[in-house]
């Protein structure tokens, strides 16, 4: 018998754990879109209708001083715009596309900043940027996963490292006593790994203290304020790139060298931080969805029994309704169902629950087929169904590997 009461639980309840897992964080991200731009309307639209009023007005001024028609000084305006798209400006900037200017251009685009204040004009050069881009952006993905796999394996022996100082102080051993307990030692710490919280932390704080380094070197190179300058970083670490603010575009810069060399440094350094700070963010996430579609099962599901379930002789009830057990393909192994319970207390069993079962052997008998003639039987294991957190490709995968999967209270 199936819940009618079309509550949370009951349309999560029809998916699995990650297709419910999906959807929640699709809702919540439509939530966060909706948030965001409600905040930033009522920030800036107020600035935006100033700056439109202060320009009319000195465009009417314009036309009236010097005898102007309205109609040519936007025609010239638009002209202006066209030759702004290819790179022109009023003060002296430096070429767009000498091969400088060029390398710096590549470099946004595989890097997928994209700041904008370049782009290419020819129909050639358009062509070549989609082949360019397709092959670019995949292998600076792949550097920045073989980046964040090296980065989270010294973060995590730097932390096994004092890890195994403190335990040792605790314990308070003698020089002799640890060289004798020493294989046990690394037997218990063999399978250490660090916690997400901590690995978050510290590349919050490496990320800091990038961004404010290069924006002590941007506010002073660039004439930019401060503040102005962190924001800068941050739109380009994240890869955002607005292209409102972008460096190293003016003709000439005291030691010039030196300062598009450091620029290029920080942006590499800032990139590769940040874009690892995301992704273990995202399993920070991962967590808080998980644990809201637990406290919504759970709530929910409770409520609609009161409501639509009535107890009665021989007929099925959903004493504790299986949140985690769902119906896979990728269930490890044969759970113990209500259903097992009932045959062998001779009650009745529905159609339902009958079907149920056997799509679950049936699935089981197919899986531990495949596995083996694949020849690699996987081991079956249980933290990574309980936590959902197992699996994965890409960054999402390394973060599993490396990381302690960390649960929150359900």
């Amino acid at each position: 018998m199936a819940c009618r009461g079309g509550c949370c639980c009951c349309i999560f309840g029809h998916l699995n754990e990650d297709n419910g897992r999906f959807v929640l964080l699709a809702i919540l991200i439509i939530v966060y879109l909706l948030c965001g731009a409600a905040v930033f309307s009522a920030i800036e639209q107020p600035k935006e209708r100033e700056a439109k009023e202060r320009w009319q007005l000195k465009f009417d001024n314009f036309t009236q001083k010097y005898n102007l028609s309205k109609s040519d000084l936007r025609n010239f305006l638009r002209d202006y715009e066209e030759a702004n798209v290819a790179g022109i400006r009023v003060d002296a900037i430096r070429p767009r596309w000498d091969f400088t200017g060029a390398f710096y251009f590549v470099g946004t685009v595989v890097s997928t900043i994209g700041f904008g204040m370049t782009t290419p004009a020819t129909i050639a050069g358009k062509i070549f940027l989609i082949f360019y881009g397709l092959i670019g952006c995949a292998a600076t993905i792949l550097f920045f996963n073989l980046f964040l796999e090296r980065l989270i394996t010294v973060i995590a022996f730097i932390m096994k490292s004092f890890y195994e100082r403190q335990l040792r102080r605790k314990e308070g051993m003698s020089p002799e006593m640890r060289r004798s307990s020493g294989n046990s030692e690394v037997d218990s710490l063999a399978g250490w790994k660090p916690s997400v919280y901590y690995v978050m932390l510290i590349l919050c704080v490496a990320a800091i203290i990038i961004s404010c380094c290069a924006s002590a070197m941007y506010s002073l190179i660039e004439g930019w304020g401060y503040f102005d300058s962190l924001y800068f970083c941050f739109v380009a670490f994240s890869t955002i790139g607005f292209g409102d603010m972008v460096s190293s575009q003016k003709a000439k810069y005291e030691n010039q060298g030196l300062y598009r060399c450091g620029n290029f440094i920080f942006i590499f350094m800032g990139v590769c931080c940040i874009y690892s700070l995301f992704n273990v963010i995202s399993i920070v996430i991962k967590q808080c969805v998980n644990w809201i579609l637990k406290k919504l099962e759970c709530r929910c599901c409770q409520r609609c029994q009161r409501r639509f379930f009535r107890p009665k002789r021989n007929v099925v009830m959903p004493h504790n309704v299986r949140t985690r057990r769902n119906i896979s393909i990728e269930t490890d192994g044969v759970y113990e169902s209500e259903t097992d319970g009932r045959r062998m207390s001779g009650e009745m069993i529905s159609m339902k629950d009958f079907l149920a079962s056997n799509k679950v052997s049936l699935a089981i008998m197919q899986k531990q087929l495949s596995e083996t003639a694949n020849g690699c039987p996987r081991q079956i294991g249980t933290s990574s169904r309980h936590n959902g957190f197992s699996g994965g490709v890409g960054a999402l995968a390394i973060m599993n590997n490396r990381l302690a999967e960390t649960s929150v209270d359900r």
